[in-house]
């Protein structure tokens, strides 16, 4: 998709003619030499609820699939983005992934400048530097998404990024640079990943990691008459998936077949990590692509077993597999229970959780099914974006296999199971029709409400700022683990404000290929305080705060 730039010239003087040419002529000049605007603060806010201001705060980054056209599989799936604080400032970044130019994969001509992904640092002040040369994070492969988690639980957070080839492990040196660690920590994975996902799957206070592969793509491989462009998954091979233990030692082992992990036939898009029965250990759900969903439940640390089908999480309302991109994990009705939410190419799956180990598909009865029928869903994450107390539930929408532009949703949680698509009332950006696939929701200027990053098919991005979540008061939870690990992922956590609970787990990625605020936040409506806190850590400890003040980040370490 080309971006077409309109210039008006005002005629009848000379001097007018030549201050154009002077302008044409810098213009020229700033982009073969790839001159940015500088910029120096964020932009008042609008009477949007959503603002769309990338440009404004110094995210200029384009996405690209190393094409003018969609021509294969691999080039309609990536990318992610995720947030993380990688300096540690108290303020989080966002690192973000693209595609990129492959000899003998791409049809189009090699770009003078080579794509690569990015990492872009919060500056504190509602705006951000590309910072991605110093950091030396800007990964050449053709990049699907990221996951991010202190793996060697040292402060400060790792990069994992899967591709289309060799995926990558960025190991944070802790002064704002990384090192590629990929070769010595043995976690290259295979010839297409897509999703990732950190975890403590065995509690031992090491994050392992979970690789969601996808098939074993042909670029040679052709229909012989193919009406709706390009061969879809079901005409390659699967690829397994990859469980990684974390020895400690900076090393990983492949423990996939060992802890009963089979893959007969998944094509694995998003996957995500939690324990969604609460008995203490972190199961891990996968959404693949024209197959049945797995649902891996943890044996105590000593074996996996799948639990989709018998959950009811398997398959969709209709009974079928469906083309299932993502999967995030809250309570969104209140009774303290984990439920599912899985966008799809179609009506999507909202999983209820009745309580005992079985879900119930209540998409169309909610109303999302007959909101959500005519886009091609992909990200979609719970998310309070009012801070009433209830979760809403954002989706990026965007065609398979045609640069064709659709519409983002935002559905707002009515309560008693209904949601209402009042995306069109939020903000101009959703009358806009763009090629939507991975988003990460999160606090950027630690104002309390939660802002939304957006990566857009072969386009711009765009970055949602939150302009009157805030009107609500809210709680923002740090988590810091000791015997437990640092970030905290698998800890539950429970408040009470108001009479009312609410429960979350702390996990790495969320939506499709990417990743959310790594702080744990929750919307308390017109109250002024939370009475209790409660929070299990995955080693067990439970730790309990309470009267604690609303509109505030806290930070909480794990008690020794």
């Amino acid at each position: 998709m080309k971006t077409k730039t309109r210039i008006s010239m005002l005629t009848g003087c000379r001097c007018g003619y030549l201050v154009f040419l002077i302008s044409l002529t810098l213009l020229i000049s700033g982009c073969k030499t790839g001159t940015k605007k500088s910029v120096s603060s964020a932009p008042a806010a609008n009477e949007d609820f959503f603002q769309n201001v990338a440009n404004e705060i110094g995210l200029d980054f384009m996405h690209t699939i190393g094409d003018e056209h969609l021509d294969n599989i691999i080039e309609s799936v990536g990318g992610g983005a995720g947030f993380l604080d990688y300096d540690q400032d108290g303020y989080i970044d966002l690192y973000i992934c693209s595609g990129t130019w492959i000899e003998g994969f791409s049809h189009a001509e090699k770009p003078e400048e080579m794509p690569q992904n990015k990492l872009y640092r919060n500056r504190g002040d509602g705006t951000f530097e590309d910072v991605t040369k110093k950091a030396r994070v800007g990964d050449a492969g053709y990049g699907m998404g990221v996951t991010i988690g202190d793996y060697n639980n040292d402060g400060y957070p790792d990069i994992y990024v899967s591709n289309y080839g060799p995926n990558v492990l960025f190991e944070n040196n802790g002064n704002g640079t990384f090192t590629d660690v990929t070769k010595k920590a043995n976690v290259a994975g295979s010839q297409c990943s897509v999703g990732s996902v950190w975890l403590d799957y065995d509690n031992d206070g090491l994050l392992d990691l979970f690789v969601s592969n996808y098939l074993t793509f042909d670029p040679d491989y052709k229909y012989y008459y193919a009406p709706d462009g390009f061969p879809g998954p079901m005409a390659y091979e699967h690829e397994e998936d990859i469980l990684y233990h974390n020895m400690g030692n900076g090393v990983f082992e492949d423990v996939t077949e060992a802890m009963g992990i089979t893959d007969p036939d998944g094509r694995a898009m998003g996957v995500g990590a939690v324990d969604y029965d609460e008995d203490g250990w972190v199961d891990i759900f996968v959404a693949n692509d024209h197959s049945l969903n797995y649902l891996w439940h943890n044996e105590g640390g000593k074996k996996f077993t799948d639990k989709g089908t018998m959950t009811g999480t398997a398959f969709s309302q209709g009974g079928e597999a469906t083309v299932s991109m993502s999967v995030d994990f809250a309570d969104f009705n209140g009774d303290c229970l984990l439920d599912l939410f899985v966008s799809d190419d179609s009506y999507c799956a909202l999983y209820k959780n009745v309580g005992t180990g079985v879900y119930v598909d209540i998409a169309n009865p909610s109303g999302i099914s007959s909101q959500s029928a005519q886009f091609v869903g992909w990200s979609s994450s719970f998310m309070d974006y009012d801070h009433d107390g209830d979760m809403d539930i954002f989706k990026t929408n965007g065609a398979l296999k045609h640069l064709y532009g659709q519409e983002d949703q935002l559905f707002e949680n009515l309560g008693d199971d209904k949601f209402e698509d009042n995306s069109l009332d939020l903000g101009a950006y959703f009358h806009e029709e763009l090629v939507g696939r991975g988003a990460c929701i999160g606090d950027y200027d630690n104002d309390g409400d939660l802002d939304i990053f957006i990566v857009n098919l072969n386009d711009r991005c765009v970055f949602l700022r939150n302009n009157k979540g805030n009107e609500a008061n809210w709680i923002t939870l740090y988590l810091q683990g000791t015997a437990s690990n640092r970030d905290g992922i698998g800890s539950r956590v429970k408040i009470t404000s108001g009479g009312k609970s609410q429960i979350h787990q702390k996990r790495s990625t969320t939506g499709y290929l990417s990743q959310n605020d790594p702080r744990l936040h929750f919307g308390i409506g017109a109250n002024n305080a939370v009475e209790k806190i409660e929070i299990i850590w995955p080693s067990g400890k439970v730790q309990l705060l309470e009267n604690v003040k609303a509109n505030q980040i806290l930070n909480v370490k794990e008690p020794k």
